[in-house]
């Protein structure tokens, strides 16, 4: 069986929106031998990362960037999972007030050091989430689940 690692920072409703609406879309009925493993930025380890055959990411823009959560995310499975994980496949998403450019291009030189390959076009919101935002976000989740499937 597949895994999907969803490493997250949910620190508002927000965020909480677009996370719940993620996991519901990776783990929708029609997504068959995946497990989806949910785990906060600051918890997950290069073991979940290794044991991961896919990973989507979740973060707020906070000052410009990720979250710090995130951040630390990267900075402990950097090494340990650089030469293991190429070319796996993940997606994101990030919230921000007004503005989640220095995010996504913080997510972006990360992975592509890592050598993940994009499954999916990010979800970008910024201020509340609308429905087409949740939306975008549950097809996210199932977009990446789905290319897991046997």
């Amino acid at each position: 069986m597949a895994t999907l690692l969803i490493v997250h920072h949910t620190p508002s409703p927000n965020c909480q929106a677009l996370f719940e609406a993620v996991v519901a879309g990776a783990t929708t009925e029609d997504i068959e031998g995946v497990r989806v493993v949910r785990r906060a930025a600051l918890s997950a380890t290069p073991s979940d990362v290794l044991a991961a055959d896919g990973y989507l990411l979740g973060t707020p823009a906070n000052l410009g960037y990720m979250s710090g959560a995130l951040k630390h995310f990267f900075d402990q499975v950097y090494y340990p999972c650089l030469d293991t994980t190429k070319g796996r496949p993940f997606g994101y998403y990030v919230h921000g007030g007004n503005d989640v450019t220095g995010a996504v291009r913080g997510i972006e030189t990360i992975t592509t050091g890592l050598g993940w390959r994009r499954a999916a076009d990010a979800v970008t919101v910024t201020g509340e989430p609308v429905r087409a935002d949740t939306e975008a976000c549950w097809e996210l989740g199932a977009t990446v689940a789905a290319g897991l499937m046997a």
